[in-house]
Parts: C-alpha cells; structure tokens; sequence
C-alpha cells in the first residue's frame, strides 16, 4: 500500500500547519484572558469592591478577543487546505454589517454600558437620578441599569437612554433644614437659640461632617420669616440628619416660646 497515494505530503503539511495555528491561537488567548483580566483590575483598582463590573467587563472583552482571535485563526486553516477565504471575510462582514443595522439600540447599550463600567459612574448600591428616575442601583451590565425607586418599583432603564447620570452616594452630602417663626418673632434671639442647639447636636450626632451652622434668614413670607440651617453629612445619612434637625430646633423654639407662624392652623388640626 502506498500511504504518499493515501495522504499527500501537502495534506500532511497543511494538517500540522493547522495544529499549530490551533495550538498558538489557543496559547494566544490564554494568554489574552490573563492579560485582559489584570488590565480590567488595575483598571477598576480594587476587584474585591467592584466584582460585578470586574467579572462583567472582563467577560466581555474575553468574548471580543476569543471571537477575533479564532475566526482568523479558522481562515488560515481553510487557506491551508486550498479554500478560497476571501469569500468567507466578505460574507462575514456583509453579515456583521446586517446585525449591526438590524440591532443598533442593542449595540448602542453595549457601548454605553461599556464606558458607563469603564469609567466607574456607578456602582451597585448607590443613589442616583437618571432621566425622571431616582433610586439605589441594583445591577449595572451591559444592556440595561437596574435601580430601586423610594416607592419600591423597580426601574428597568437601557442603557442607550442614559443621557445624563447623577450619583448622589460620591462624597459628603449637605443637609438643608428651612425652619419658619412668626414675623414678629425676634429674630436674632431665635438664631442664637437654633445654634445653640445646633452645637449641641453637633456632639449628639455622629453622621455629622460639618456643622450645623444657622445661615441666617433665607426668606420673608407674608406672615412668617424662613430660617436656613446648613450640615455637612456622611453619604447617605443627609436624610435622617435633616429629619432629626427639624424635630430637635422645632422643641428648641417651643420651649423658648416662640409662636408658630401658623397658630390658626395648628388649632384647626387640634380640633380636627
């Protein structure tokens, strides 16, 4: 039997041509996942804090280099074994070209939510107002953002209609308390009565970053004068520091008998 009549010297060749381009592509891309890996990580600093977008990210870009590096290196193994492959590149891209046209909102979430996880505008658990929705994140990917409303509905936003984003959980936070009294009320005694107290909850408060300091009068009503109180808070406690600021300079004015600028309401909610 003559094996050069069964396999050809070009069909042996062009066999072990192939296994090593399979091999070196597969050494290519373990090679590429470990890189891709610790560039996502320096990229993100800390992966033990950012494990969705690090896992997400670096998902991603292994699914980009895998398909890149095996379709080429599927061409180069048709070429060896004499099949026209320019044919096969043009049909890929006219195909690539029709996805791209039929499936451009979804193409359009992938690259935002791409830059949004990139550049680190959200993590998952923070507050944040995109377009008319507020809410704490509860997933970021590459389709869509999740984010939990006050009310508990859950918003489902695609990424392509992130136009703006604001994250309210970077940084302290200010408190804003507006107290009123009445207009005939004295004012300087009613500032140096609410800062006061504000010193004192200054101690009592440990959410505090800074402050509260009485601004001074904000505002002239017809019958009552606004009062402005401003803190600086921890992130996220602005809200219960605001709640305990008016509860706290309300029992101060009412123990040093100051009216309330609306004292025929407050009787009319008594009766009621």
């Amino acid at each position: 039997m003559n094996l050069n009549a069964l396999f050809p010297s070009n069909l042996v060749g062009s066999i072990l041509t192939a296994v090593v381009i399979a091999l070196v592509t597969w050494l290519v891309y373990t090679i590429s996942k470990g890189m891709i890996n610790r560039m996502v990580e320096h990229k993100l600093k800390n992966q033990d804090e950012n494990n969705a977008r690090f896992n997400t990210l670096s998902s991603l870009l292994k699914s980009i280099a895998g398909y890149v590096l095996f379709f080429v290196a599927l061409v180069m193994i048709l070429g060896e074994f004499g099949v026209n492959t320019s044919a096969i590149i043009a049909s890929a891209g006219i195909i690539g070209l029709a996805i791209g046209f039929g499936a451009q909102g979804l193409v359009s979430d992938i690259v935002t939510g791409f830059f949004i996880l990139t550049e680190n505008q959200v993590n998952v658990g923070e507050y944040v107002t995109i377009g008319g929705y507020s809410g704490v994140v509860e997933e970021t990917g590459l389709r869509l953002m999740k984010v939990r409303g006050v009310s508990g509905d859950l918003h489902f936003i695609p990424n392509r209609e992130i136009s703006s984003l604001t994250n309210h959980s970077r940084g302290n936070m200010q408190a804003l308390v507006d107290i009123r009294i009445a207009y005939d009320s004295d004012v300087n005694q009613a500032i140096q009565i609410l800062q006061k107290r504000c010193d004192e909850l200054r101690e009592q408060l440990p959410q505090l970053v800074e402050g509260p300091n009485v601004l001074g009068v904000q505002d002239l009503g017809s019958s009552d004068v606004v009062i402005r109180i401003l803190a600086r808070t921890e992130n996220g406690e602005q809200w219960a520091v605001e709640r305990e600021l008016r509860k706290e300079l309300k029992l101060a004015l009412e123990q040093a008998d100051f009216e309330s600028p609306f004292p025929h309401q407050a009787i009319l909610l008594q009766k009621k």
